[in-house]
């Protein structure tokens, strides 16, 4: 994180560290300046830190350098400097390792960042939003962040604040979760970003390593269009990891909201745990099936139901109460929600075919789906296998990943992405309907030709 900062020639350094705990960060920052990599004459140095445990070596860190004027303050950073009188330090360096936490809406936080213009859901989120307020002109940002800000709706306005204010110039991306921070049990994908405030965007350079060894960094330069698309109203940002154009950009087939496609995407409406009472572990007189994803087909495009040795339940019984949840038996195209960073997939997808699950009039489909439909109803045949076929495709797996670093696949995400016409849909889903057996290669040969 320290390497990635250009070389600075200003005087006197204002370096900011919000969320210090005991200064490895800013001491990086530090040792990089004493090797002579800068040629700043002095440092003052801000470190917040809430921890009292954690203070008193950060004050003797810091205190360990010649040149170095420290200022550890004891203390919540967004409650001390989110105020209306707000005044910018005018930082000219910050390196953030801040904390993670969800910002309940009505909370103190909340309504502190709403004061000085800041609206997000996240600590991360808003300790990177602070600092790229009190920055000076061509100041430079560093941290260490989850990915999710990077898509979503929730984070938009966030997206939109940084952008306004800051150029990004380099973004490090982890391709093992699970290597990166082992020790620390991180469950989110999670990159390192150079901001330069109130800078020119130019160019972005993305770098990729598996883990924190950095032993197989590659690096590549990608125009800011490939980072951010101009006609993108939610402003997502997207971390390509090759040079080339994926074939879902460069293909000029794939241009079509779900709206003019002529379908809806919802989570599933059955919650199973809200439900249990509900809930049959097999078919039984007055039940309709009920899918879960593990009743999602190994090989194919179908589902499985009842199946055997199933760990979820098969079946929902019908009633007044469950009536509102359940969905007429119809062509569904059903998309996984959860998947693991290691998957192979991001994106799976399967077809309910009305007759896998005999001859019941409804159906129900957990909350561990999206589901493509009609307005509630099926879809025609060939669309939801067409919707399969484009879906699964290694293409379409690579696309998404770019912009979410999730391992959720969201109705929102889904609804926000671009489709093959309906036609074409239509035309793959023959196709499909037209082999003896669906693999990977033959779906990818197929969407190559298509696209």
């Amino acid at each position: 994180m320290a390497n990635m900062f250009p070389v600075s020639s200003v005087d006197t350094c204002r370096l900011l560290d919000a969320g210090a705990g005991v200064g490895a960060l800013s001491c990086a920052f530090l040792d990089r300046w004493k090797a002579g990599d800068h040629c700043f004459q002095q440092v003052e140095a801000t470190a917040y830190e809430i921890d009292d445990r954690l203070r008193a070596h950060l004050t003797d860190h810091l205190a360990g350098y010649a040149g170095v004027t420290p200022n550890v303050i004891a203390g919540d950073y967004i409650e001390l400097t989110a105020k209306p009188d707000f005044d910018s330090p005018g930082y000219t360096h910050a390196i953030l390792n801040p904390p993670y936490k969800k910002i309940n809406t009505g909370s103190a936080h909340r309504l502190a960042l709403r004061s000085v213009g800041i609206e997000t859901v996240n600590l991360y989120s808003a300790f990177v939003a602070l600092a790229v307020a009190q920055m000076a002109p061509g100041g430079q940002i560093v941290a260490i962040i989850p990915r999710s800000f990077c898509n979503g709706p929730y984070y938009k306005p966030f997206r939109e604040f940084v952008l306004k204010r800051a150029a990004i110039r380099h973004i490090h991306l982890f391709n093992s979760r699970s290597t990166a921070f082992k020790d620390d049990e991180v469950l989110q994908e999670n990159i390192i970003i150079s901001l330069e405030c109130g800078g020119d965007q130019k160019d972005v350079t993305i770098t990729t390593s598996t883990d924190d060894s950095f032993s197989d960094i590659a690096s590549h330069v990608h125009p800011f269009n490939r980072i951010v698309f101009e006609a993108d109203p939610e402003r997502f940002i997207h971390v390509p990891t090759s040079a080339e154009e994926g074939a879902i950009e460069r293909s000029s087939v794939v241009c079509c909201s779900p709206e003019e496609v002529g379908v809806k995407i919802s989570t599933g409406p059955v919650v199973g745990f809200r439900m249990r009472s509900q809930l049959r572990e097999m078919p039984e007189p007055g039940t309709v099936p009920l899918l879960y994803p593990n009743h999602f087909s190994s090989n194919g495009l179908g589902i499985v139901w009842p199946g055997e040795s199933r760990k979820k339940p098969s079946a929902i019984l019908r009633n007044d109460e469950t009536e509102k949840w359940l969905y007429p038996n119809g062509f569904y195209c059903l998309v996984r929600r959860f998947s693991s960073k290691e998957e192979k997939r991001r994106i799976v997808a399967r077809v309910l075919d009305p007759n896998e699950i005999g001859d019941s009039p409804m159906v129900g489909l957990e909350n561990y789906f999206n589901v493509f439909h009609d307005k509630k109803k099926g879809l025609q045949k060939e669309l939801a296998y067409g919707l399969a076929i484009y879906l699964n495709s290694t293409a379409v797996d690579q696309q998404f990943r770019r912009f979410n670093g999730h391992t959720q696949v969201n109705a929102t995400d889904l609804k926000l992405m671009k489709y093959p016409d309906r036609d074409t849909l239509i035309n793959l889903g023959s196709w499909a309907l037209q082999q003896n057996e669906i693999t990977q290669e033959s779906i990818d040969m197929k969407m190559e030709e298509t696209l």
